[in-house]
C-alpha cells in the first residue's frame, strides 16, 4: 500500500487512473521486469511464411474475393513530433557559425558525417525550393546559405519543422505538389482498405496537433479524393491520460514535482492498445505514419497488404469453423485432433507436455481459449542492420512457448545464450500488421485481456536534476498483443521506408 494524500487522490480522478492501478505499477518498479526468455529466433520455415510469387497472387485473390463483405479500417500511429528526425540539425545550429569557420573545417572538426551529407545533397529534399525561396539573398556565400537553410527549416520563426508532428512534414516531391505522411497514407488506403468506395483510416495524434491534422486533412484529402476515386472517412483519437504511468524515485516511491504532484508519464505507444481497442473492422491495417512510399512504389505495397490480408482471412475463417464446433458440449477424439493440429500447424500455437494426459474437458477448455483470440500478421523484412525488435520463438514464466515480437532492449545481451540468438535473428520487424479482432460470431474481443503486463520498460530518467525510473508500457505490437494468435510473413524491403532523421528522405526510396 501507498500512502496518498488527499490532493494524491484527486490527481488521479483527475487523470482517470485508479489507486489500484498506481499500486500495481509501483509493485512492477519493486519487483522489477525480467528479460524475455527467447528460445530462438523465427526463421523462414520456422516461424515465418515465405509465400511464391503464384501463391502471394492466390492470396490477394482471396482477399479480394472476400473484400466487399469487409469492414475495412487502416489504423497509424501519429502522434510522433519531428524534433528526433532533427536532433543532429539542432545540435549543427548550436555548435557551428558560418562567420568563424568554414563548414569543411566545421566537418572535419566534429567528424559529422550527417551534416555533410545533408550539405552535399540538400536539393534533393522535398521543400528546398521552399527554404530557398524564403532565404534568397540573406547569404554571402555558401556556407552561411548552409547554415541559414537549417535555420529556416527548424526555428519558430521560419518553418518551424523541428515542432511540427512527423506526419505533417513535407516527404515527398511530385513537382506540382509536395506530399506529407498524412496523404499519402489516404493514397494507400484507397487501394487496400477500400469497400463501396470508401476507405477508413483512424490516426492517433497528440492533442496539441488536432488543428493541424484538420487542417491537412482538409487540403490534402480532396485532392486525394479526386485522384483516386475513394470517399475518405478520418477519425482521430490522443493518447489518453488513464495511460499515463507514474514515475518513482530511486526508492520506489512517487516521485513529485516542485508544487507536490506525482509525476506522470506518457505510457509509449502500448497506450495505443486503448485506442485500437476503440475501433471496430473486420480487419484493421496498422502501419507508423512514417512508413510512407512514393507513387511508384505504390502498388507493390499494396498487394503486400492484400496478401497479408488474404493470410489473415484464410486462417481466419478456418480458426471461426473450429470456434464454432468447439461449441458444442462433446467432441470425438478426431475432431479435436483435427484443431489441435490446426492451432499447431496454422496459428503457431504451442500446447503443454502433459496435454495428452488431461481429462477430455480440459482439453476442450484449452483448445477454445487457444481459438477464440484475436489474430494478427505481422510483415517481416530481412535484417540489414535496422535497430529494433525482430520476430522470436520466447518462453514465457508460464513455460508457454509463443511467436513473440521483441525489442533488444527485452533482451539479457550480458548472456551469451540469448545474445547469440538475437545475432542468429534474419528478419527485422517494419510494423506492418494485419489484425483480426473479431470472434466467430463478429463480437469485437476486448483487447485488452490480450496483453501481458510483464513486457514494459523501465528505464532510468531525470527530472530537474533529480533522478528518477520511468515505466513504458508494452509496446503496440510487442506485450500488448502477446497473447493473440500471431503469424509471421516474409514481405519485400520495398515495404519498410522509415524517416527516422531526415536525411532519410535523401534515400532513393524517397525520391520521386
Amino acid at each position: 500500500m501507498i500512502d496518498l494524500s488527499q490532493k494524491d487522490l484527486e490527481q488521479l480522478q483527475k487523470k482517470g487512473i485508479s489507486k489500484e492501478k498506481v499500486e500495481q505499477q509501483i509493485e512492477t518498479f519493486t519487483a522489477g521486469i525480467p528479460f524475455v526468455n527467447l528460445k530462438k529466433a523465427a526463421i523462414v520455415g520456422d516461424g515465418i511464411l515465405r509465400f511464391s510469387e503464384e501463391e502471394q497472387k492466390e492470396l490477394v485473390n482471396y482477399f479480394e474475393e472476400k473484400r466487399g463483405d469487409l469492414e475495412l479500417l487502416k489504423f497509424v500511429p501519429a502522434s510522433g513530433a519531428a524534433s528526433r528526425m532533427f536532433k543532429t540539425m539542432f545540435n549543427f545550429l548550436e555548435a557551428y557559425n558560418p562567420k568563424e569557420e568554414g563548414l569543411s573545417n566545421y566537418i572535419e572538426r566534429t567528424g559529422d558525417k550527417a551534416i555533410e551529407q545533408f550539405t552535399q545533397q540538400m536539393e534533393q529534399l522535398p521543400f528546398y525550393e521552399l527554404i530557398m525561396g524564403r532565404i534568397a539573398g540573406s547569404a554571402s556565400n555558401k556556407d552561411e546559405e548552409a547554415y541559414l537553410f537549417v535555420k529556416e527549416m527548424l526555428v519558430s520563426e521560419g518553418l518551424n519543422y523541428g515542432f511540427f508532428p512527423k506526419g505533417l512534414l513535407p516527404f515527398h516531391n511530385y513537382g506540382q505538389n509536395t506530399a506529407t505522411p498524412f496523404e499519402e497514407h489516404l493514397k494507400e488506403a484507397s487501394l487496400y482498405a477500400k469497400t463501396d468506395g470508401t476507405a477508413n483510416l483512424h490516426f492517433t495524434i497528440s492533442e496539441q496537433h488536432n488543428d493541424m491534422f484538420a487542417e491537412e486533412h482538409g487540403q490534402a484529402g480532396p485532392r486525394v479524393s479526386e485522384n483516386t476515386e475513394t470517399e475518405f472517412n478520418i477519425s482521430y483519437s490522443n493518447q489518453k491520460p488513464s495511460t499515463d504511468t507514474i514515475a518513482v524515485d530511486l526508492e520506489n516511491k512517487p516521485f513529485k514535482n516542485n508544487d507536490g504532484s506525482i509525476l506522470f508519464r506518457p505510457g509509449g505507444h502500448g497506450a495505443l492498445i486503448e485506442n485500437l481497442n476503440d475501433q471496430d473492422a473486420d480487419i484493421i491495417f496498422i502501419k507508423n505514419i512514417d512508413n510512407v512510399v512514393i507513387d511508384q512504389n505504390l502498388e507493390t505495397v499494396s498487394n503486400s497488404k492484400k496478401m497479408l490480408a488474404g493470410v489473415l482471412k484464410k486462417v481466419q475463417d478456418r480458426a471461426f469453423d473450429c470456434a464454432s464446433i468447439l461449441e458444442e458440449d462433446t467432441l470425438d477424439r478426431a475432431k479435436q485432433e483435427e484443431i489441435k493440429t490446426f492451432l499447431e500447424q496454422e496459428l503457431n500455437v504451442r500446447f503443454p507436455e502433459n496435454y495428452d494426459d488431461l481429462d477430455t474437458e480440459t482439453k476442450l477448455g484449452m483448445l477454445r481459449a487457444k481459438v477464440n483470440r484475436p489474430i494478427r500478421v505481422c510483415g517481416m523484412v530481412k535484417n540489414e542492420g535496422e535497430p529494433g525488435g525482430g520476430p522470436f520463438w520466447i518462453a514465457g514464466a508460464d513455460g508457454n512457448i509463443s511467436l513473440q515480437i521483441i525489442e533488444s532492449a527485452q533482451i539479457d545481451l550480458s548472456d551469451s545464450e540469448q545474445a547469440a540468438i538475437l545475432q542468429n535473428a534474419t528478419h527485422f520487424n517494419p510494423v506492418d500488421l494485419i489484425c483480426g479482432v473479431r470472434d466467430h460470431k463478429g463480437n469485437k474481443y476486448n483487447l485488452l485481456e490480450f496483453v501481458d503486463e510483464k513486457q514494459g520498460f523501465i528505464t532510468g530518467k531525470t527530472k530537474e536534476g533529480k533522478e528518477l525510473k520511468a515505466l513504458e508500457l508494452p509496446g503496440l505490437w510487442n506485450g500488448a498483443m502477446a497473447y493473440w494468435n500471431t503469424l509471421f510473413v516474409e514481405v519485400p524491403l520495398v515495404t519498410f521506408n522509415p524517416v527516422k532523421t531526415v536525411n532519410d528522405l535523401l534515400k532513393p526510396t524517397h525520391q520521386a
